[in-house]
C-alpha cells in the first residue's frame, strides 16, 4: 500500500490508508485514545480504541517515528475534518528522547537560545517550519521572474585570494599554505558575467566577519544576487528589482499559503511604482542632521513610517546615497557628483536591498581608485576586464533571512534561520 500525506486524507474518505510520520502527541481519554501524527503536509488525527493497539500508543513518546495503517472516516471535529480509525501502529525506529520542549502546542516556550541549540528538532514546530516555507517559496520566486526575464543563474567562487571588496572584515582560512579569505558578496564575479551573458543573478551564502551582534545581522546568510547590462542607470536596476519582490512574493502567496495562515502573515502589495526619495530630502523626512552621512536605524523606522501613511506602501527605495559612503565601483550621478546612482529599498522600515549602477570604463576605476588613495594591484583580475568592452550595468542583492524576517514580523533575524552563524554561534 502506497503511503499518502496527512493532507491527502480528505479525498481518501472510506478508503484503507498507509500514513507515516512523527508521533506529535498522545490523548489518552478513559475510554479511548487519540494519537496525532504529523508528517510534512501537517497532521492527522488516528482514533484508536482496541486495547492492544492503545497500549502500544502508550508506550510510545513524542517524536517516535511510526506508520499507521487504518480506514479514513469524516468527522468534522477532526483536522481537515477526517480521521483514521480501527488503526494499526508500527514503530518505525526506537523509542524518541523527547525534546525539551513542547512540540505540540500552538507557540514555542522555549527561550531562542533554547530553540537554536535545539535546531534540529525545533524547526519541526509549525511556526519554525513554516518560516522555512515561506523562504523556500521566496526563491523559487526569485529564480521564476528573473528567469522568465532572460537572467542566467551562475555560481560563484565563496573562497577568494583577496579582501577587498566592500572593506567588511573577512573570515580568512589556510588554502594550501596560502591565505585565503570567504567570500563577502558575489559583487566582483557578478559584474564580469555581465560580460558574458548581460543578465546574471547568483544564490549563494555570503560570509561577513562583522562584530554586529544584532536581531537584524548574521555573519552567514544567503545573498539573491542581481546584475543586468545595458542600463541607462539605477532607476532600470531599481524597475527590475520591484518586478522581481513582486514576483517572489506572488509565489510566496501560491506555494506558501498554509505557512503563511500559520504565522498568521498576509503577504502585502508591491506598487506598481515603488515610491522613492533622494538622500538628502530622507534626513529632512527623518528628522536627522543634513550632514548625516548615513541613515541610521532610527531614521529607517521613520521614513518606513512615512512611506505607510503618505503612500500606503511597505516599500520606499531612498536614492542617490552620498559617494563617501557607497563601494569605489558605484556610479556617481552625473548631475550631482557628490551623490550616487545607488540606492537602497527599505521594507518596512528595513533596509532590505543596496544597489544601483556601476562604473563601466576602464579609466574610471582607475580615478576611483586612485582617489581613494587605493592601489590597482589587488584589484588587478576584477578592473582589466573593463579594459576589454562592458556595458553600463548595474544590479542589487536581498538579504534572503532580513526578507523573510520582515515579512513575517520575526523579532529576530535567526528565527527564520534554520541553523544560523553569528558572532556566538558556530554550531549545530
Amino acid at each position: 500500500m502506497q503511503r499518502i500525506l496527512s493532507a491527502q486524507l480528505p479525498t481518501h474518505v472510506g478508503a484503507t490508508v498507509r500514513l507515516a510520520g512523527w508521533v506529535h502527541r498522545r490523548r489518552l481519554l478513559k475510554s479511548v485514545a487519540f494519537l496525532i501524527v504529523r508528517d510534512a503536509a501537517g497532521l492527522a488525527q488516528v482514533v484508536v480504541a482496541a486495547p492492544d493497539v492503545r497500549a502500544q500508543v502508550e508506550a510510545l513518546t513524542e517524536e517516535t517515528v511510526v506508520e499507521v495503517v487504518g480506514t479514513v472516516v469524516a468527522n468534522p471535529a477532526a483536522p481537515a475534518g477526517v480521521e483514521v480509525v480501527e488503526p494499526t501502529v508500527r514503530p518505525l525506529g526506537p523509542p524518541a528522547v523527547p525534546p525539551p520542549f513542547d512540540l505540540y502546542r500552538p507557540a514555542l516556550t522555549a527561550s531562542l537560545p533554547t530553540q537554536l541549540d535545539h535546531a534540529p528538532t525545533a524547526l519541526r514546530h509549525p511556526t519554525r517550519s513554516a518560516a522555512l516555507r515561506i523562504s523556500a517559496a521566496a526563491v523559487s520566486g526569485f529564480r521564476a521572474t528573473l528567469d522568465a526575464r532572460r537572467f542566467v543563474e551562475v555560481h560563484t567562487p565563496k573562497v577568494v585570494g583577496s579582501s577587498t571588496e566592500s572593506g567588511a572584515n573577512v573570515f580568512a582560512l589556510d588554502w594550501f599554505g596560502r591565505p585565503a579569505y570567504l567570500a563577502q558578496s558575489p559583487q566582483f564575479y557578478k559584474q564580469l558575467m555581465v560580460g558574458v551573458f548581460e543578465r546574471v543573478y547568483e544564490v549563494g551564502p555570503v560570509f561577513r566577519a562583522e562584530p554586529h551582534d544584532t536581531v537584524r545581522h548574521l555573519a552567514q546568510y544567503t545573498s539573491l544576487d542581481v546584475e543586468l547590462g545595458f542600463v541607462a542607470d539605477h532607476r532600470d536596476v531599481m524597475a527590475v528589482l520591484r518586478d522581481t519582490l513582486a514576483g517572489m512574493l506572488a509565489v510566496v502567496a501560491d506555494r506558501a499559503g498554509a505557512a503563511l495562515d500559520t504565522l498568521g502573515v498576509t503577504v502585502p502589495p508591491v506598487p506598481a511604482e515603488i515610491p522613492a526619495v533622494h538622500f538628502t530630502d530622507a534626513l529632512k523626512l527623518a528628522g536627522a542632521p543634513a550632514d548625516e552621512p548615513d541613515l541610521a536605524p532610527a531614521h529607517e523606522r521613520a521614513l518606513g513610517e512615512w512611506a505607510h501613511a503618505e503612500h500606503g506602501s511597505d516599500f520606499l527605495f531612498v536614492t542617490g546615497y552620498p559617494m563617501a559612503k557607497r563601494p569605489f565601483y558605484t556610479h556617481p550621478d552625473p548631475a550631482r557628483p557628490a551623490y550616487s546612482n545607488g540606492f537602497d529599498l527599505l521594507f518596512r522600515g528595513v533596509e532590505l536591498v543596496t544597489g544601483g549602477q556601476r562604473l563601466h570604463r576602464h579609466a574610471d576605476y582607475l580615478a576611483a581608485l586612485a582617489a581613494r588613495g587605493e592601489p590597482v594591484e589587488p584589484y588587478a583580475g576584477y578592473v582589466d576586464a573593463f579594459r576589454h568592452g562592458m556595458p553600463p550595468h548595474g544590479g542589487f542583492a536581498i538579504g534572503l533571512e532580513r526578507f523573510v524576517a520582515r515579512l513575517t514580523g520575526a523579532a529576530n533575524v535567526r528565527e527564520v534561520t534554520a541553523f544560523p552563524r553569528d558572532l556566538h554561534r558556530l554550531t549545530p
